[in-house]
């Protein structure tokens, strides 16, 4: 769906998503590396700076495709229909799953240059302005510190939401959720552009809408948040809760670049169909890795 151009260490993850579908076996195994918030209780308390406008802010996304879907964990009800937890999932009270996670809307840290979108330590800040035609539809990146995540950001590049195409709720649910999915240590359940969709906005596909619907998180993504945060770590650089710990963002050398174009993002360490992940190595263990979906 985009053109093809797609121990203290700090590392910087992007996930560049352009939308499109690969559903494979859905499972509870795709977590990001091993990345993840720390935190000194559950469930993490994690604020997103709300940088948004234009459609992005009058539709309330952050609220609704994001926050409220992620927040929400599985009720266990056996008509998915009315069930914020979307896909299968066991029957009745088995499929009650809570969120390991608790986001919360922010004023935004960086509208003076949302272009630049530069991250906030402890907090995920989201941005959206015309990137331009550079092949990406939305980026999520992450900054951490031996294994833990310490700050992020999530683009949406409206140079294609402004188009016939992508400018459709369905879309803009599907990026911003699985954007925000990425910066909490979720990789895709899958990657395949043109099998059934699983139901989950980490899987990608070429019709958000379905059935079914790749618009929310579904139970397996929850399962997933269970084992990556079944316990709270005290101490090691994590995300501070409800983002108090404000402040431009300390960046190793040579990571004050944009980042945005593939020219930045270093060699390439996997390829699976439409899906790449780059890597930069600025040296002393300060690291970009770029995860890419291309559009058409």
């Amino acid at each position: 769906m985009f053109a093809p151009y797609c121990r203290h260490v700090l590392a910087v993850f992007t996930a560049v998503l352009a939308v499109a579908l690969f559903p494979a076996t859905a499972s509870a195994d795709h977590s990001w590396g091993s990345y993840h918030w720390s935190t000194s209780s559950l469930p993490l308390k994690l604020a997103l700076g709300d940088n948004l406008s234009g459609t992005w802010a009058t539709g309330f996304f952050l609220r609704d495709a994001a926050i409220n879907p992620w927040n929400a964990g599985c009720a266990g009800d056996t008509d998915t229909s009315s069930d914020s937890c979307q896909g299968e999932q066991p029957p009745g009270d088995a499929g009650k799953i809570e969120s390991k996670v608790e986001f919360s809307s922010a004023p935004g840290g960086t509208l003076s240059n949302v272009r630049k979108c530069w991250p906030t330590a402890g907090r995920v800040e989201v941005c959206n302005t015309t990137y331009g035609n550079n092949g990406w539809l939305g980026v999520a990146q992450i900054w951490v510190s031996g294994s833990h995540i310490t700050q992020g950001t999530v683009k949406l590049n409206d140079t294609y939401f402004n188009t016939s195409t992508y400018n459709t709720t369905a879309w803009r649910n599907l990026v911003m959720c699985q954007e925000v999915g990425h910066t909490i240590g979720l990789d895709h359940q899958d990657e395949a552009f043109s099998n059934g969709n699983l139901g989950t906005c980490m899987d990608y596909t070429n019709k958000p809408e379905g059935p079914p619907s790749n618009q929310r998180p579904n139970y397996h993504d929850f399962e997933q948040l269970q084992a990556i945060y079944h316990t709270h770590e005290p101490s090691g650089g994590g995300g501070s809760p409800r983002g108090r710990n404000k402040g431009r963002a300390t960046l190793a050398p040579g990571m004050t670049e944009d980042m945005s174009e593939r020219a930045q993002w270093g060699r390439i360490v996997r390829q699976v169909g439409r899906t790449a992940v780059f890597e930069r190595d600025f040296g002393g263990g300060h690291k970009v890795f770029t995860f890419v979906i291309w559009a058409d």
